[in-house]
């Protein structure tokens, strides 16, 4: 199982155009077909010196790196098969807009996933 993230941070939002749910893969093995046709741009609010990528081709917003992370954070919603995926935590719900509240039952956090949580099952 595969644990995701749910992102509401201002970025995220404006990004995906409402909170972004996203998993992750190590960077050195993410294998990304025609990863000519990806176009990287800094996050602008990023506290950690983000970039975005998105489809050249056809404006999917798909990834996020930090350089100082050796993963990817991926769009779920990009993926072909989303079946064995789970959220695990809503983060950065502090800014998370008022028509889009988390459910009860999951995890949430007012900043960032903390250093102190559950680690997460990324493969």
């Amino acid at each position: 199982m595969r644990e995701i993230l749910v992102c509401h941070c201002v970025d995220c939002r404006r990004w995906a155009g409402r909170a972004w749910a996203a998993t992750a893969a190590r960077t050195d093995e993410l294998d990304v077909e025609g990863e000519d046709a990806i176009a990287w741009v800094e996050s602008p609010r990023s506290a950690q010196s983000a970039s975005r990528g998105f489809c050249s081709r056809c404006g999917a917003s798909l990834f996020y790196r930090a350089p100082a992370s050796e993963r990817t954070s991926v769009a779920v919603g990009s993926l072909d098969d989303s079946s064995r995926l789970r959220v695990a935590a809503h983060i950065w719900v502090e800014q998370a807009a008022d028509w889009e509240r988390p459910p009860d039952g999951i995890p949430v956090f007012p900043r960032g996933y903390p250093a102190d949580a559950p680690a997460l099952a990324w493969a």
